[in-house]
């Protein structure tokens, strides 16, 4: 019994413009790279920091600026790369409705669990 207590869901969350027939364009890796451009001041040490080739890095960044219609990111050649306002609006947007979509899952998923185990 006890390894069904301890069961969690796992939620994966990504942004789309409605309509669009890409799919999703904002996700948890798209999301890490912002964070880590955020945490390191560069895309290449973003990159770096996730095992993850600059060349890769660059084209998703790039791939999914395309897509959104506006630039994740203010490159500055040698000195690095910052989040555009519109970057970070959109990172903090993502992580806060992950965080929130997370905490819900679990919630939802406990009460049923216990319900359905006739546990109240």
């Amino acid at each position: 019994m006890e390894q069904i207590t301890n069961l969690r869901p796992i939620v994966r969350m990504a942004i789309t413009c409605e309509g669009s027939s890409t799919g999703s364009m904002f996700g948890r890796g798209v999301a890490d790279l912002c964070l880590g451009v955020r945490e390191h001041g560069s895309l290449n040490a973003a990159a770096k920091s996730m095992g993850m080739a600059y060349s890769k890095a660059w084209r998703i960044v790039r791939d999914t600026e395309t897509a959104l219609g506006f630039p994740l990111l203010n490159r500055d050649g040698a000195h690095g790369s910052t989040l555009t306002p519109e970057g970070e609006g959109l990172l903090e947007a993502y992580l806060e409705t992950d965080r929130k979509l997370h905490d819900l899952a679990a919630q939802v998923f406990e009460e049923h669990l216990f319900r359905s185990l006739g546990k109240n």
